[in-house]
């Protein structure tokens, strides 16, 4: 199917135009710039999960006609996710999960560490699920590559722990992109780097893969990537499905993390034959409905093309940056070059001087209509460093949170772009953030303690007037 070309995305995805309270009593468009932690879903995902909702059944083994086609589409949205990343059907597997994290669960559960190779080695700029599952092993030593004062990896670092460790590597599990700072990984040349001391490489894709093509490429290639993970909710398919792509020969064997239904070959009183992969790893009845969405997300994605998708974001965030410049008292971190923009994402975290980045959040949303996210994102360790925050002010930081006080924790403020994101609505946050910058607020805001969340005084939505379940 030929590229789609558009000037504007938004036509492709649902719920764009909906309009939501604010403080003064008016309803504004919703504008959306928490990409980043979950997308709205594609117009063509919606249509894919009601036409299929009709024949929904069970799949695997089921005589009925609805069974067997459940078990056909299922099975072509696997080999679709194959194709999506670049994998080779025969030397990987596609095991659905939940979500980036439970694949990240199962991968370091399943993957063969021995005493010889007992090293993971990972980044200190990872969300926290590409390194608590790792270091949950108690026979895996983890070790961090550091990253520069600026967020970016220290790849000097990373050559140097290669050198020293290498022969006790097993794996290298990198983020593709930072979800704090949009960064982009050299996963290739990482990869390469990682196979030249006989470990293997893997790829938490989560941010990556709704934003640049990926290419596992073939085993023989020095340059592949062995596992790849992400997840729907983050690539226009919020229907609760993840995806683990990984070498065929890794969950050939041994025994599946989670055992039951769908994971056997035969049971006896005295036995068990595991089945091949992928089932071996599927626990229980699968999310057919979410493999669906999952697989029509891919398929959009792959018509508009991936260079498609990574220009417009390109153009967006190099205007992004060049805006932001105008808001006095604000500090942007990471990569501030518009002209650098191809070199990252569109993940841009910033900070106004003088106000806590939950009360900036807070205002966003209640009076300006406009989603982002704030705080730490699951990289507590990258996002301290990234601040300069010292080690006795972190300790505090630490001890307040035990104590039930969140108020003081340092964070950021993220403005995270999709596909459907316009300059229009850059300029929206850009001029909300200058009257914020300057006091030209409305509300008079109350801090939960505990939660660290501003809420305007005397004022709060009624949700059940706009959805209930």
């Amino acid at each position: 199917m030929p590229k789609q070309n558009h000037t504007s995305y938004q036509d492709l995805y649902v719920g764009l135009n909906v309009q939501t309270p604010t403080l003064n009593g008016s309803d504004m468009r919703y504008i959306n710039f928490d990409n980043a932690a979950s997308t709205p879903p594609l117009r063509s995902v919606l249509t894919a999960v009601k036409e299929f909702s009709a024949y929904y059944s069970s799949v695997h083994r089921g005589s009925g006609f609805k069974s067997q086609l459940s078990t056909h589409v299922y099975e072509q949205a696997r080999q679709i996710t194959l194709k999506f990343v670049g994998a080779d059907p025969n030397a990987h597997t596609c095991i659905f999960s939940k979500n980036t994290t439970e694949s990240l669960n199962k991968l370091a559960r399943r993957f063969p560490f021995t005493p010889q190779r007992d090293i993971l080695l990972t980044t200190a700029m990872e969300h926290h699920s590409n390194d608590l599952p790792w270091r949950a092993n108690p026979d895996v030593t983890v070790l961090h590559v550091e990253t520069s004062p600026d967020g970016c990896l220290n790849m000097a670092d990373y050559r140097s722990t290669l050198g020293e460790y290498g022969q006790r590597v097993a794996l290298v599990a990198v983020s593709g992109a930072s979800n704090v700072t949009g960064y982009l990984n050299p996963i290739h040349q990482m990869a390469e780097q990682a196979h030249a001391v006989g470990a293997q490489f893997a790829v938490d894709a989560a941010q990556l893969v709704p934003h640049r093509k990926i290419d596992m490429l073939s085993l023989d290639d020095p340059r592949h990537l062995d596992y790849v993970v992400l997840s729907g909710h983050k690539m226009y398919a919020p229907y609760g499905t993840g995806a683990l792509i990984g070498r065929r020969d890794t969950f050939s064997r041994g025994a599946p993390d989670l055992v039951g239904g769908g994971t056997v070959s035969i049971v006896t009183l005295e036995d068990v034959t595991w089945a091949e992969p992928p089932e071996r790893d599927e626990a229980g009845s699968p999310n057919v409905i979410g493999a669906v969405a999952l697989a029509a997300a891919m398929k959009t994605l792959g018509e508009v093309g991936m260079d498609a998708v990574a220009a417009h974001e390109t153009a967006l965030t190099a205007y992004a940056l060049e805006r932001l410049v105008g808001v006095e008292g604000l500090e942007v971190y990471g990569d501030t070059d518009p002209a650098r923009a191809g070199q990252r994402l569109g993940v841009i975290p910033v900070n106004l001087t003088g106000k806590s980045h939950y009360l900036v959040a807070a205002i966003l949303g209640h009076e300006f209509g406009i989603g982002v996210r704030n705080g730490c994102f699951c990289a507590h360790p990258y996002l301290l460093k990234l601040m300069k925050v010292p080690e006795r002010e972190a300790d505090r930081v630490r001890q307040a949170i035990l104590s039930g006080d969140r108020s003081d924790i340092p964070g950021l403020v993220r403005i995270s772009f999709g596909l459907y994101n316009t300059r229009a609505e850059v300029d929206a946050v850009v001029e909300a953030l200058q009257k914020i910058a300057r006091d030209d607020y409305e509300g008079e805001y109350v801090q939960d303690i505990a939660t660290g969340e501003f809420m305007p005084k005397g004022w709060e939505p009624n949700f059940g007037d706009w959805f209930r379940t």
